[in-house]
């Protein structure tokens, strides 16, 4: 059996997932066979995989990261259960990349142990294939009301023998009590996996913080393996950073004269928002998340991005007066992008028996076609071009599809069939990560800006979306080889939970 290690946190954005592909970026260059693993992810943001004989499947995008960051390419068994949450009470079911049900928080128990076998399965094929396998665990260990039937935290570190560090985010304030309290409200069996600790996202003097870790490592027993600083250029594909009024990234000052200015709306379903991350990445564009009109109004490029429930998505747009903004930016000729659910709420019509069972409902009437939803769920991976020879690919999660349309097609698949629309101002695509593209990407910003009328806006040559990713990745790598004890973190890797650490009271509520 190989080695293994679960990274558990806190909280819900502790820094679990950066530090599993900091771990195996760092793992990855001294040479190890390492893959990431993540039992359970519930979120919107997921990549479409492809197995062996091309079966699209759909993941965490957070895994799909983790598996670069081991110089892989992302599979389903990195992320055999994903919950897509269509709303505060119902959530879709995706095994080993497909969709099998949508179930609610109650109904879902039920399924926990059909589930928890198909997750142990995959971890221990992981295992005999990989030297080492980094697994990343969901929320917090110490969530007691959920602990009978885990199998995404003690659960899987219980069934697989996985010692267990536990990741806090001081950045938060109170990051020993969080520390010490994971541990101590967990049983006596699983507080014999916790073997320590890591504190995240720390800002300011580490001499001044020695005394706590002392004092911590005293009371529990268990070492800090280190101290990660707060690092701002750590956001492509953050899993959980998608904050109102967030500008994204380290915006670079712009090749020419003026700024190029994108409000992404912050939908209360937003799914694959990472789309607009790769905008992001050009000098001189500057991208907010918001859900406010007056940003709206201020934009010069205004993206609605995907959506898990388009149909209610819609209605917080109308009920806001977001929508009242952005047909007003459209109807003043200034560029407006849909991206799979933005595209379909920018249609005449929405025909849905499937995802909220609305019937037929208005869309903002800003492209001349209509949408309808199917049963089955779209997962592919396409490739194509735009703007007549530009390369383009990406990736498609939807159920809604075009079923009658009478604009130009935004892009061509290969084999020459069009895809989504463009009328004057306004485009939309079914098609995830195309702005990851570079060149497509630099050609619909420049036409972004003409019809902005930002006409000394000037697009950068030379960034390239993927050569960032793996800069962000190398960082993650860099962080833990200059901030962690990465020797007595591979001792733990390699030998196992550490024998003979102590009980702390009072353990499991009875």
């Amino acid at each position: 059996m190989s080695g293994g290690l679960l990274v558990a946190g806190t909280t819900s954005d502790a820094g679990k997932s950066v530090l599993t592909a900091g771990i195996c970026r760092w793992l990855h260059r001294r040479g190890v066979k390492v893959a990431p693993f993540k039992a359970q992810n519930m979120s919107n943001n997921s990549a479409v995989v492809l197995d062996a004989g091309g079966r699209a499947g759909e993941i965490g995008r957070a895994q799909a990261m983790q598996a670069a960051a081991c110089g892989l390419t992302p599979e389903v068994r990195f992320n055999p259960v994903l919950l897509k949450p269509g709303s505060d009470h119902s959530s879709q079911v995706v095994v080993l990349g497909e969709a099998v049900t949508t179930v609610s928080a109650a109904n879902y128990r039920s399924l926990r142990s059909r589930l928890a076998d198909t997750v142990f399965g995959a971890l221990a094929e992981l295992r005999a294939e990989y030297d080492v396998v980094v697994c990343e665990g969901a929320g917090s260990p110490a969530e007691i009301n959920l602990r009978p039937g885990d199998f995404v935290n003690m659960g899987l570190a219980r069934a697989a023998h996985l010692p267990t560090i536990v990741v806090g985010d001081i950045d938060r304030g109170g990051v020993f009590a969080a520390l010490f309290g994971t541990v101590a409200l967990l049983s006596p069996e699983d507080q014999a996996l916790i073997a320590g600790f890591v504190i995240n996202k720390f800002r300011g003097d580490l001499g001044l913080l020695r005394p706590g870790l002392d004092m911590l490592a005293s009371a529990t027993g268990r070492p800090t393996y280190g101290v990660l600083p707060w690092h701002r250029d750590l956001w492509l594909d953050a899993e959980d950073s998608l904050a109102y009024g967030q500008v994204l990234g380290r915006p670079a000052s712009p090749r020419g004269t003026e700024w190029l200015r994108v409000a992404a709306v912050r939908l209360p379903r937003i799914s694959n928002a990472t789309d607009v991350e790769a905008l992001a990445t050009e000098p001189g564009v500057q991208v907010r998340l918001t859900v406010e009109p007056a940003e709206i109004a201020g934009a010069d490029l205004v993206v609605l991005p995907g959506s898990k429930s388009t149909v209610a998505d819609l209605a917080w747009l109308r009920e806001t007066g977001l929508a009242d903004a952005v047909l007003a930016h459209a109807a003043a000729g200034k560029p407006l992008l849909g991206v799979c659910g933005g595209f379909q709420m920018l249609s005449r019509v929405i025909h849905d028996e499937v995802e909220s069972g609305r019937g037929s409902v208005p869309g903002l009437g800003l492209l001349p076609i209509e949408i309808t939803f199917a049963a089955r769920k779209t997962l592919a991976r396409p490739a194509g071009t735009a703007f007549g020879s530009v390369p383009v690919a990406g990736y498609e999660i939807h159920h809604g599809y075009v079923s009658r349309g009478e604009a130009a097609p935004l892009l061509t698949h290969a084999d020459g069939r069009g895809e989504g629309a463009a009328a004057g101002n306004v485009f939309g695509t079914h098609w995830h990560g195309a702005f990851e593209c570079d060149e497509f990407r630099r050609r619909f910003l420049a036409e972004s800006a003409r019809l902005a009328g930002r006409h000394g806006f000037t697009v950068a040559p030379d960034t390239s979306f993927a050569a960032a990713r793996e800069r962000g990745l190398d960082l993650l790598g860099d962080l833990v080889e200059e901030h962690l004890d990465t020797d007595a973190l591979w001792r733990l890797i390699e030998a196992g939970p550490t024998p003979g650490l102590p009980f702390i009271p009072p353990g499991a509520p009875g």
